[in-house]
């Protein structure tokens, strides 16, 4: 019996190695895929590259990383978390908003999607939560012990859903950040009182996650709020109110303010002005660690008397990045540039990524057989989760931009340069142009060929 079982289960990895084959083999003639219930498609323009950053010649197969559900995902048999029983919050008024948030932060992929989906989801949806019982609590902050109870009572929550156990630690989230810090102001009346609601809410009721990031339209109103609240407890004897500011109260008296719009705002479309919100902010800079490029110099630095100990050195170094997170294409674009600049500051004066082909895509985590880097989206983005198909979220394996070596005479396009075009959603090279790529399921046995290295 054990016999027959053993054939048989070798017959079942031979066969599923054969589609798997077939399943690549049709990918790689460019015909659609259909194995999934729940697809991504991109369509692809080539209009969408920045002109003065042109696509690579090199064409790695598209892929969109998916992961097959196990058996025992609590997705599948969600358990019931044993809570405190002292969170005054409101669950299930942000019920979606929580499923989000737990298929954002999926356990393994957790600290890879943090950067760009988990940790501004994560943030957004606890925002959301005490601005929606503030409509019942007049509250918009937690007192100490409540906030304790409230932060470990979401992760049980968000963890019997499937999600990362250990979300305050990759999102650096603590029970303060659930109360007023150093904000003056916590209840609704007393802010409604101070501050010009009806100016804040034509501003924030709805954004463009685009022209908010340029227009800063809402965040002026959200910053304008914030400081007159902050003021409110300040005097002296000659009235003199234009001191100077403290950065961490008005920061403190921000939440405030993002808490009250959830108080006013239904919960997804607070999610979704909070998720732009900080999509602006987090496109603006380079998440990655820029270790010591001691190693690339002393290959690359000066003349280059051996041009392949230079491009195993930087590729070396890019192999360290790729292990850091996902990051989206605009953060790929300062990243390059970052470095570039670095080893620009060490006498490395040749474009070495031109080079070496150095493309945007080796600035982040290599997924699939074909270890090719995965940009994200610009604006902002959700995995998803399904039934059939497990979780998966939309990156671009297609995007052969060259990464852009700092000059005197380039200068970094700005995604507010009306002029400029840069892709807000992952795209491919020309020769792909009109290609659609659905997902991809494998079985679980394969599971572990989507994952990126450091997942394994």
């Amino acid at each position: 019996m054990k016999r027959f079982l053993s054939h048989s289960f070798l017959l079942q990895i031979a066969v599923s190695l054969l589609l798997v084959l077939l399943l690549f083999m049709n990918k790689s003639q460019g015909s659609p895929i259909r194995f999934a219930k729940y697809s991504f498609s991109v369509t692809t323009k080539v209009d969408a590259l920045p002109p003065a950053i042109p696509p690579s010649s090199t064409q790695p197969q598209p892929f969109i990383p998916l992961l097959a559900p196990s058996p025992l995902i609590p997705f599948t048999n969600n358990s019931v978390p044993k809570l405190s029983g002292h969170c005054s919050l409101n669950f299930s008024a942000a019920q979606d908003i929580m499923t989000t948030t737990a298929t954002d932060c999926w356990t393994s992929f957790a600290p890879y999607l943090a950067n760009v989906v988990c940790c501004p989801q994560f943030d957004a949806m606890l925002v959301t939560l005490i601005g929606q019982s503030s409509k019942y609590s007049g509250v918009l902050a937690l007192n100490t012990t409540h906030a304790h109870h409230c932060l470990s009572d979401v992760q049980k929550v968000l963890a019997s859903q499937g999600a990362n156990r250990d979300l305050k630690k990759i999102c650096s989230v603590h029970p303060t950040n659930l109360t007023e810090a150093s904000c003056p102001v916590v209840f609704v009346d007393e802010f409604e009182s101070i501050v010009d609601t009806s100016r804040l809410l034509t501003a924030c009721r709805k954004i463009d996650p685009v022209n908010e990031c340029c227009d800063q339209v809402c965040q002026n109103a959200i910053h304008y709020a914030a400081r007159k609240i902050a003021l409110n407890d300040l005097s002296n004897s000659d009235g003199n109110h234009s001191l100077p500011w403290p950065t961490t109260r008005i920061n403190d008296c921000k939440n405030i303010v993002l808490r009250w719009l959830a108080n006013k705002l239904d919960p997804s479309t607070a999610n979704s002005v909070f998720r732009g919100l900080s999509n602006c902010n987090l496109n603006r800079v380079c998440p990655l660690v820029l270790p010591n490029v001691t190693s690339v110099v002393k290959e690359c630095g000066n003349l280059i008397n051996n041009q392949t100990a230079c491009c195993k050195a930087i590729k070396s170094y890019v192999s360290y990045l790729q292990e850091q997170s996902f990051v989206t294409n605009l953060q790929a674009l300062k990243c390059a540039t970052s470095l570039g600049k670095k080893l620009q500051q060490e006498n490395v004066s040749k474009n070495v990524y031109n080079l070496c082909r150095i493309s945007l895509k080796d600035f982040s985590l290599q997924v699939g057989l074909q270890e090719s880097g995965c940009l994200l989206p610009s604006l902002p983005s959700n995995a998803v989760f399904d039934g059939t198909s497990g979780i998966g979220f939309i990156c671009d394996l297609n995007d052969n931009i060259v990464a852009p070596w700092p000059t005197t005479s380039y200068s970094l396009p700005s995604s507010c340069n009306r002029t400029t075009k840069l892709p807000s959603l992952p795209t491919a090279t020309s020769s792909q142009n009109g290609l659609f790529i659905n997902t991809l399921v494998l079985p679980l046995l394969f599971t572990s060929i989507l994952l990126p290295k450091r997942l394994l």
